[in-house]
């Protein structure tokens, strides 16, 4: 690789983007990740080897890529900045045949994708980060493992607990496959802009077994919307918002549930329980 950069220094990054006339856009939420010890622990915490294939999600200017191409792993990265997918493709890596660019909205280019990866990563942009693990999750890519640099509290969020306030659908979707642990948590000097917020990284890594067979898995997603479509609603009215007004009070206790419940209390073999009960009730769901 030809190309070096000093992807810690704030004022070479600067430099480097006036004189390309390029801006920072807040619309795309771009903060660079600065820090060098954090960008080679997410790389370490995927575990590449040359038979990988890597997504990366938001690149940049290529920080963390420029490591994840150097294990030989075959890397796809998805930017949606115009003048970053310039840079990448023509000046960074033009030259390295394992990278790949799909320049646009990942969320629009990456169900295009034929082959599926076995890891996924990105730094990804706080106002779209839990869009883009939950499309991931719910079109059934399930890598092996990936590794996200989040919001905090998108972070606490993903990792919530039974019985916590942060519990919710978005958590059950993310748990049902992946056991989730934090690897460490950025201050806003790891970036430039600073961000106004602590950041963290967080893994996933692939369950041997789901804790959703397959055969309910989308009813399953169903009932968990549904469940928790209302915080402060009980667990009767918000089912009822979405099935039948006699049959969801008779799931719950089908499932020994009580109707005043709240959904953020429930484990997901509680609300696989209450699924279980549906589909007995409507086998065509």
């Amino acid at each position: 690789m030809s190309w070096s950069f000093d992807y810690d220094s704030v004022s070479g990054i600067k430099g480097f983007l006036e004189g390309r006339g390029y801006a920072m856009s807040k619309k795309f939420g771009q903060n660079f990740l600065i820090n060098r010890g954090a960008r080679e622990r997410i790389a370490g915490a995927l575990d590449l080897s040359p038979a990988d294939r890597v997504w990366e999600i938001g690149p940049g200017l290529g920080a963390l890529t420029v490591l994840l191409v150097a294990t030989g792993a075959s890397v796809t990265a998805f930017e949606i900045d115009r003048g970053f997918c310039e840079v990448l493709k023509n000046e960074a890596f033009a030259e390295d045949a394992n990278f790949r660019l799909r320049a646009g909205d990942a969320l629009k280019t990456m169900p295009g994708e034929r082959v599926k990866p076995t890891k996924i990563c990105g730094n990804l942009p706080y106002n779209v980060g839990s869009l883009c693990i939950a499309d991931i999750i719910e079109r059934g890519i399930l890598p092996e493992r990936m590794v996200f640099t989040v919001q905090k509290e998108v972070a606490e969020r993903i990792m919530a607990a039974p019985g916590g306030k942060e519990r919710a659908h978005f958590s059950v979707l993310c748990q049902i496959d992946y056991q989730i642990k934090p690897l460490m948590t950025l201050r806003p000097s790891s970036f430039w802009p600073q961000p106004n917020v602590d950041s963290s990284v967080i893994l996933f890594e692939k369950r041997e077994q789901g804790l959703v067979e397959p055969s309910l898995r989308s009813l399953f997603l169903r009932v968990s919307r549904a469940l928790f479509s209302q915080r402060r609603k009980t667990v009767k009215n918000n089912l009822m918002r979405d099935f039948d007004k006699d049959e969801a009070p008779r799931a719950l206790a089908e499932a020994g549930i009580p109707e005043t419940e709240r959904a953020e209390r429930l484990s997901i073999d509680q609300i696989l329980a209450v699924t279980r009960a549906l589909r007995s009730f409507y086998p065509t769901l």
